[in-house]
């Protein structure tokens, strides 16, 4: 791994080592967790029979002289790591299946110990781990709520003050009088996050249960979340990265139970993104990453033209700038085809390089092709600071009617004409790529994560991630 000095973010990567320490030299007393060479280490045997040999075989070989024969493999589902979490910070730990993520979060919860290494909590620690973990299948749901809260520190009668809350927030009705092996998955989840979020906990430890809840749930844990994050520490497990970016400051990557990075939530997730692409196509298409200066050229943005007014019965005061960020941007490309220039303008009267929202806009994205292409996909998508996707669209619902091959050295070019959406005050980016194939089979040769920077300001709507224009607006009365 190579060394990275991130400081934006509340981690450091120190040279090769696989550590994380705090950049900012907080006090002890600061610290919510603190993992320091942690190591797990397990005997994979290959019959039971090894097992039995294992006990006894190496001790008489001991006795005769002979050097004690090892009869299981070794597995270390982590191998040495070490980072320090704040109190408040939110954290995302991703990686592939296998990479060590839920060993770690057990070892962090204490229903696991590490073979090496330490590990420190400083405070009261809530965990959703695997689905029905520290459930009883054959107790009642309301007997679980007391034995999962009582093992999280709650006394009976706390339980009692606080069950009929746990009971609403979990809504599953006349179900928490049976037996949990007749629930379903989502009233697992349901049951198990209501107990979490009603222990008082400091540190809230959270894996990819909640993917399994209905959105209705989904939504009302993600609200206790939001509230849990202005006091409480937070330890986010997902594969899903707008997620991890959406909640978490700060990001750790696990790669076959090291940690592979640490650093800023979006970094992590952009540089996971291009490992896990770089997985699919192999060894035969070689991703190279792409820092400032790495790109094509954006010499030939388009200028603006004229088009229809749109009107608006709301006077919604967004104003939004473009600045081109193409030169600066990170990502990676195979080398066969470039994304040369993005550029956002006017098909509506203004002055250029000013948007307000509602208006008619064109997005292009040009690209040249270094080799042959059968199906070229160009796309964009714009993100908010969070890395959200709000919107975008590619070349599919063109190409797939009318195909459309692109010759070695072919320049082609994208385009997408759309109203505006009024942005909220803040800034978002807009992500390109160019990719061959179809929406389920295709090579991304080209991807930028930052190609344009849309700057909102003056933004009076506050109704959602983004407005759009209503053109008739009334109160009145009718006969009912």
């Amino acid at each position: 791994m190579s060394s990275n000095n991130l400081s934006s973010s509340p981690y450091d990567v120190v040279g090769d080592q696989d550590a994380a320490v705090p950049s900012t030299g907080n006090a002890a007393d600061n610290i919510a967790i603190r993992v320091t060479n942690l190591s797990k280490h397990y005997e994979i045997y290959g019959a039971p029979r090894d097992r039995l040999k294992q006990f006894f075989a190496p001790r008489f070989q001991s006795l005769i002289g002979q050097t004690p024969k090892q009869y299981f493999r070794e597995f270390w589902a982590l191998k040495d790591v070490s980072f320090e979490v704040n109190k408040g910070d939110t954290v995302g730990v991703i990686g592939r299946n296998g990479s060590g993520k839920s060993t770690l979060l057990q070892i962090i919860c204490g229903t696991l110990y590490p073979t090496d290494g330490g590990i420190q909590t400083n405070g009261r620690v809530a965990a959703l781990l695997e689905l029905g973990s520290g459930f009883n299948p054959e107790f009642t749901g309301r007997e679980n709520v007391y034995m999962n809260a009582s093992v999280l520190g709650l006394s009976k009668e706390e339980i009692d003050a606080r069950f009929d809350d746990i009971a609403a927030f979990a809504d599953i009705g006349q179900f928490i009088e049976q037996p949990v092996k007749t629930y379903s998955s989502g009233m697992y989840v349901r049951l198990a996050f209501a107990v979490i979020a009603h222990v008082d906990a400091d540190i809230l430890v959270i894996d990819e249960a909640l993917s399994v809840g209905d959105a209705v749930f989904t939504q009302k844990c993600m609200r206790f979340i939001r509230d849990f994050q202005d006091n409480g520490t937070l330890i986010f497990v997902s594969h899903d990265t707008s997620s991890v970016q959406n909640l978490c400051m700060s990001g750790i990557w696990l790669n076959n139970g090291r940690i592979e990075q640490v650093g800023t939530a979006k970094h992590i997730c952009e540089a996971y993104l291009q490992y896990t692409l770089q997985e699919i196509y192999g060894e035969e298409t070689k991703l190279n990453s792409l820092g400032p200066t790495a790109v094509g050229d954006d010499s030939c943005a388009e200028k603006s033209t004229q088009g229809a007014e749109v009107s608006s019965v709301v006077d919604y005061g967004a104003v939004a700038s473009v600045r081109d960020n193409i030169a600066e941007a990170k990502g990676w490309k195979t080398g066969q085809a470039d994304i040369v220039s993005v550029a956002l303008t006017r098909l509506s009267p203004g002055p250029e390089g000013v948007f307000e929202g509602g208006e008619r806009v064109r997005m292009t994205v040009r690209a040249k092709a270094h080799d042959s292409l059968q199906s070229p996909i160009l796309g964009f998508l714009v993100r908010d600071r969070l890395g959200q996707d709000l919107f975008g669209e590619n070349t599919l619902s063109f190409t797939g009617r009318a195909p459309t091959p692109i010759a070695a050295g072919m320049a082609f070019q994208g385009v997408f004409e759309f109203r505006l959406p009024m942005l909220p005050n803040g800034q978002y980016a807009v992500m390109a790529s160019i990719a061959d194939g179809d929406s389920y089979d295709n090579l991304q040769h080209h991807w930028i994560h930052d190609a344009l920077i849309i700057n909102v300001s003056s933004s009076k709507i506050r109704y959602g991630l983004v407005g759009i224009p209503f053109e008739r607006i009334t109160l009145e009365g009718y006969d009912g």
